[in-house]
């Protein structure tokens, strides 16, 4: 029996796919060029250090809200990939009836928690200077970063909540999901 793989839902309609698309490139943009600016701010700090025998001023401020960016950016790019880690005991032990339940069980809690985290990240990042939201070194200010982690949770949100009903092309009981297979 050759194992199914899980797909990542289709937008239906030239709009809806033109949409991710659009998605797609902008978080591929945005994440290569926080990957980019880091690798630059690592090697810089290095050759600083080893040169010069001091560090750039900022360097580690620099460097950890270009990994915040990276990481909004995996986020989107997980969702609407579907990549995700799971282990499918449920479908293996209690049938596909009882994983349907448990599959739109998980997928509800999972939005609202994404979105949970989104309004906590968009309030919190509102706050700013006046909260002490800013970087030690240099006090770069974290509200858009936080924004940025804001936008990626809701965009995670809504894609998981647009997901069709669960059951559609899952992985059948005893077969094989992405996750068990390293991909």
């Amino acid at each position: 029996m050759t194992p199914s793989r899980r797909e990542p839902p289709r937008i239906r309609g030239r709009v809806g796919a033109t949409l991710r698309r659009g998605l797609s490139a902008a978080v591929a943009v945005a994440g290569g060029a926080a990957l980019s600016l880091l690798l630059g701010i690592t090697v810089a700090e290095v050759a600083a250090r080893h040169l010069f025998g001091a560090s750039i001023l900022a360097a580690e401020d620099l460097a950890a809200m270009c990994l915040a960016l990276f990481v909004a950016a995996g986020l989107v790019a997980a969702a609407r990939d579907g990549g995700h880690v799971s282990v499918d005991l449920i479908g293996r032990l209690a049938g596909r009836r009882l994983t349907r339940v448990t599959d739109l069980v998980a997928r509800v809690l999972a939005a609202g928690v994404t979105a949970l985290a989104a309004f906590t990240l968009f309030s919190e990042g509102s706050c700013g200077v006046a909260c002490g939201k800013v970087t030690g070194t240099v006090g770069i200010v974290h509200t858009p970063f936080y924004y940025a982690l804001g936008a990626s949770m809701t965009a995670y949100s809504l894609l998981l909540a647009s997901r069709p009903l669960p059951g559609r092309g899952s992985v059948p009981p005893g077969g094989e999901g992405p996750a068990m297979r390293g991909g």
